[in-house]
């Protein structure tokens, strides 16, 4: 077997650092990480949760207020908060899904806010050009070649920054991280195999772009790097990981890849922002969707359970963290002929983190009447999901380059919603 094949089959690399720097200057990088501070003392941590297949947003932030929304969905409904199955209800006409009771807690002690009727300005209902025009941060732009939150760390980066500011919870790194800057793609903390990323002056090629570039020596160089590497990480001791303050988490992937994100966490590696989507969780439930029983019941109870311990976790260090969720687009307002919703438009995100400002619905509620849909079909967008990304850029991780981040868009503090502190 030669090397290109194994670096290839075997998913173990380097994910857009590698060749940046020569190996002593990175270990030295990474052995310092867990002393790093910036100009305002401690690393703020953005954690984003990618709900891949377009979660239903009105049964997960249920409009229990309005009685179109009962009129459009006889069968798959939430029922009115007190009544049997009924949803958690928030502020009298927004409710959450009841299976994400675990989540009320932090609503009401204003950590966590909803942004209704968010979502992309482009029109498409495919989930691949919605999910890449969300992560590239450029809607109906196809040619932007790296991520918005590849930008963020662009802009952002600084002579002792740690080779781990980005990691990802998933076997591939995620189309918002592709870019220049440093990003791991981890598929778990116990094997520590860093999955092929993306790094070469173009942002294009992975590993095969490297091997173009690179002698056999330095490609070995870089091979051993990586390894040393990732035996240091191995101090984090994923075995041996004890969540704090009585989280639970769901026993899932999805739930694991949020305990790993909060072991990196504690562990002080230089961690600045955070990837994972929701493995195991198919959000795209064109038929037998359910209402407060069955398939989104389901899927939304191992969500909630996973961020619910995610948080509880953490506990005092969610002062420097926020969650964001998100998904490529909403569900139709009317049910389906085979009781499931099909691809819609504008939907819902959750924010949590001490610095939020919430038990508060953020957004402009347009209704569900026929005339004030989208297309006569789909909840109508008035939130632009860049201006909730921006906000959280700025505020949270600092970044004042909202125009780099978010190119041809007028991206700034008048278009936010005002989430967080």
């Amino acid at each position: 077997m030669d090397r290109r094949y194994f670096l290839k089959a075997g998913g173990i690399g380097l994910a857009s650092f590698g060749l940046m720097a020569a190996a002593p200057d990175f270990l030295q990088q990474f052995a310092n990480a867990a002393a790093l501070k910036d100009t305002n003392g401690r690393k703020k941590i953005l954690v984003t949760i990618f709900q891949r297949g377009a979660v239903d947003g009105l049964n997960m932030v249920v409009p229990h207020g309005e009685s179109e929304y009962y009129n459009l969905r006889r069968n798959i409904a939430i029922a009115k908060p007190k009544e049997t199955d009924g949803a958690v209800n928030l502020d009298g006409f927004f409710g959450l899904h009841p299976s994400l009771k675990p989540l009320e807690k932090f609503w009401l002690n204003k950590q966590l806010a909803v942004v209704h009727s968010v979502g992309s300005p482009d029109n498409t209902r495919s989930h691949f050009d919605a999910q890449d025009y969300m992560e590239a941060g450029t809607p109906g732009v196809k040619s932007t070649r790296d991520g918005w939150l590849n930008r963020v760390l662009q802009t952002t980066k600084t002579a002792k920054d740690s080779p781990f500011r980005a990691v990802s919870m998933t076997q591939q790194l995620p189309r918002s991280l592709y870019g220049r800057a440093p990003s791991v793609a981890m598929s778990n903390l116990a094997d520590f195999a860093i999955n092929a990323g993306i790094y070469t002056p173009s942002v294009q090629g992975g590993f095969e772009g490297i091997y173009q570039q690179a002698s056999k020596d330095s490609l070995n160089e870089t091979g051993k790097e990586t390894f040393e590497a990732v035996n240091f990480l191995k101090q984090a001791n994923p075995a041996q990981y004890k969540p704090e303050n009585g989280a639970q988490y769901p026993n899932n992937p999805f739930g694991n890849s949020l305990r790993q994100i909060a072991q990196l966490i504690k562990s002080n590696v230089g961690l600045e922002i955070a990837f994972t989507d929701t493995p195991g969780l198919n959000w795209d439930t064109h038929a037998n969707e359910g209402g407060a029983r069955g398939q989104i019941a389901n899927l939304l109870g191992n969500f909630g359970q996973a961020i619910a311990a995610f948080a509880t976790d953490l506990g005092k260090r969610m002062d420097d963290v926020v969650i964001l969720t998100m998904s490529e687009f909403g569900r139709t307002a009317k049910e389906n002929g085979t009781r499931g919703t099909d691809h819609g438009h504008a939907n819902s995100m959750l924010v949590l983190g001490n610095s939020v400002k919430g038990g508060k619905v953020y957004g402009d509620w347009k209704g569900l009447k026929n005339e004030n849909l989208y297309e006569g079909r789909d909840l109508a967008v008035t939130t632009d999901f860049r201006d909730v990304f921006g906000e959280i850029a700025q505020k949270h991780l600092g970044n004042k380059t909202l125009d780099k981040i978010f190119p041809n868009y007028n991206a700034n503090a008048k278009n936010f919603r005002g989430i967080l502190s």
